[in-house]
């Protein structure tokens, strides 16, 4: 009960919030502006991450079994500041350099009140390697910047049809949530909050599977994204098992960079160069793209639950080839289809 109250509340509430605010912006017609990154038209809301991060903040405050550390503070303060920088960017579009500005900010911000990287685990060896030195201070700065800014904006772009963000978000908080009772990490606090978020996100993907009612936007993309990286932190920097899980979501943000890099455009320009728009041109739907998505991250993250660190290094390598060669393949197949239509 300790974890399922929280789950309901945060559910009941996200439902009944979604709920009225898609009313109130249907009768104002105050729904945000269209993103060049989404396949929707204007006549749907973008103020799903609005609703989400005011309840699971709220949530996490009127729960009695956390404790308000400093890192909590900073986490759910880091929550409103996202949600005053990415808001405008859902009723107008606002430069990319303030968007990364602001990421960067955020993420120094939580470090200052105690998010930190105290060690990391050698993937190759298992051995662990401390941060708490005058050097690895440094270097754990950079890591928790590097860290919380990729997950941000993996998690965003991968935010382009119904479903998609918010079902990888759930099944990555549910495994997090999990390896929370493992015996080496042992955190119910922990445990909480996961739950807190997954009923949060569970209340926005029921109006957001396809065909959708309303968008996480920037807000809510950014919000997940943020939430698991420092979720990651907080359950014993399982960062490897993290990242294992949001493999797809992760590695197709890398490729685009690099096709961007090739193509000599700017990397902060959205385009529909993803993974999920390449699936759809070769005529699979929303829901099979979606569906494809979540099976394969759920079965990841069995995997991840069920090995250790050498294990997590070799899968995370072996997820990587594969997911690579997948979309080489794609590529291949509606290149082919291109030049037959010509």
């Amino acid at each position: 009960m300790k974890y399922l109250i929280p789950f309901l509340i945060s559910l009941t509430l996200t439902v009944i919030s979604i709920y009225g605010i898609i009313i109130f912006t249907k009768k104002t017609k105050w729904l945000g502006r269209v993103s060049l990154r989404h396949i929707h038209d204007c006549n749907i809301s973008r103020l799903g991450g609005l609703v989400m991060i005011v309840v699971f903040d709220f949530v996490i405050l009127i729960n009695k079994d956390l404790f308000i550390t400093s890192q909590l503070y900073g986490f759910l303060i880091s929550n409103i500041i996202l949600l005053s920088v990415c808001f405008l960017d859902d009723l107008r579009e606002i430069r990319w350099k303030i968007q990364l500005f602001s990421q960067i900010a955020v993420s120094v911000f939580v470090f200052i009140m105690g998010v930190r990287i105290y060690y990391v685990t050698n993937p190759l060896s298992g051995g662990i390697l401390k941060l708490d030195s005058s050097l690895g201070v440094v270097f754990s700065v950079a890591l928790v910047i590097f860290w919380l800014v990729l997950l941000m904006n993996a998690v965003n772009w991968a935010d382009g049809i119904d479903g998609l963000s918010g079902g990888i978000a759930f099944i990555t908080a549910g495994a997090i949530f999990f390896l929370s009772f493992n015996s080496e990490v042992n955190q119910p606090a922990i445990a909480i909050m996961c739950a807190i978020l997954m009923g949060t996100i569970l209340g926005f993907l029921i109006f957001n599977f396809y065909p959708s009612k309303i968008l996480a936007g920037t807000t809510g993309a950014m919000f997940m994204g943020f939430s698991l990286a420092v979720l990651a932190i907080f359950a014993g920097t399982k960062i490897a098992t993290s990242l294992l899980v949001l493999a797809i979501p992760v590695v197709d943000f890398f490729w685009v960079i690099g096709e961007r890099i090739r193509k000599k455009k700017s990397i902060f320009i959205p385009d529909r160069n993803h993974l999920h728009y390449k699936l759809m041109e070769l005529g699979w739907s929303q829901r099979k793209v979606v569906l494809i998505y979540w099976i394969v991250t759920g079965a990841i993250a069995c995997v991840a639950l069920n090995t250790r660190a050498i294990g997590k290094g070799i899968t995370l390598f072996l997820v990587i080839v594969i997911i690579v060669g997948v979309i080489l393949f794609i590529n291949k197949k509606i290149s082919k289809l291109d030049n037959a239509n010509k």
